[in-house]
């Protein structure tokens, strides 16, 4: 992926120097994530859960990864602002409103509960904020398998195409309807959002190509590759379990990799109906 020497975005919110914040107790959307996180990786999660959020406290020094991985995410969050205020033009006819990314090491607070490493980067819409640990990245490559840059800029992508549902009015919409139904229900509407915050990534990616020329040859696969390796039946299966497609939250390593490539091919949001397509 070429993203070297291109802007960031000025929103950018990094608490990684600070350290864990003592959160307190994970709860909320915080708290699913963690519990997520270790079904999904085989990690035994309670002693998070029995202390609260990671306790580091204290100023914590930036490596020369870290600070790599800062840029990375400021210029790919700069490159969705542009490509999706042009968008909001062209195809909602409405002004789009850009995001904060709290970036984080160790551990922070957010109104939709505590975050750590564990969690996994996430969108809060109480504050309209993506939240990512950036060591992360590392994560995906060494124990999920989803290697490169570019498949480190979908994660991205895909956590802000969730500010864009919320924009859309689709989030609110659709996370009003999971509290009233029963928790299959429920599920089956997450997986909605899910993939089509994955189509939705898609577009970002296809527009990314014609506006900056950001794609190298293999980046398509990378990003194919971590749809794949993070659907749901493949992380139950890697963690030694049966896929239980009742409990699947995301999307079928199948369903994702479809979606996005479905917004790659398509490259508007109007064929990102995940609510109204009759098959996933």
């Amino acid at each position: 992926m070429k993203w070297q020497g291109r802007r960031g975005s000025r929103n950018i919110e990094d608490r990684r120097s600070r350290g864990g914040t003592g959160a307190g107790a994970v709860g909320g959307v915080g708290l699913l994530a963690v519990l997520a996180i270790g079904y999904f990786l085989g990690i035994d999660v309670s002693p998070l859960l029995e202390q609260g959020a990671v306790n580091q406290g204290g100023e914590v020094e930036l490596t020369e990864a870290d600070e790599r991985a800062g840029k990375f995410v400021s210029v790919t969050l700069a490159d969705t602002e542009e490509i999706w205020a042009d968008l909001f033009r062209q195809q909602v006819g409405q002004a789009y409103n850009a995001p904060t990314l709290v970036l984080f090491k160790g551990s922070t607070s957010s109104p939709c509960g505590g975050a750590s490493g564990a969690t996994g980067p996430f969108y809060c819409p109480a504050d309209k904020k993506a939240y990512l640990d950036t060591g992360f990245f590392t994560t995906m490559e060494r124990q999920l398998g989803a290697k490169g840059d570019f498949a480190a800029a979908y994660v991205v992508a895909h956590e802000i195409a969730h500010h864009v549902q919320n924009e859309l009015g689709v989030l609110g919409k659709a996370n009003a309807l999971r509290r009233q139904v029963s928790e299959k229900q429920s599920n089956e509407i997450s997986v909605r959002i899910e993939l089509q915050a994955d189509c939705l990534s898609g577009i970002w990616a296809v527009h990314a190509q014609r506006q900056f020329g950001s794609l190298e040859r293999g980046d398509l696969a990378e990003a194919m590759n971590a749809a794949k390796q993070i659907g749901d039946d493949t992380l139950q299966r890697n963690a030694g379990r049966v896929p239980m497609p009742h409990t699947f939250t995301h999307g079928t390593s199948e369903q994702r990799q479809r979606w996005f490539a479905k917004g790659y091919e398509s490259g508007r949001i109007a064929d990102c109906d995940t609510f109204g397509a009759s098959r996933l």
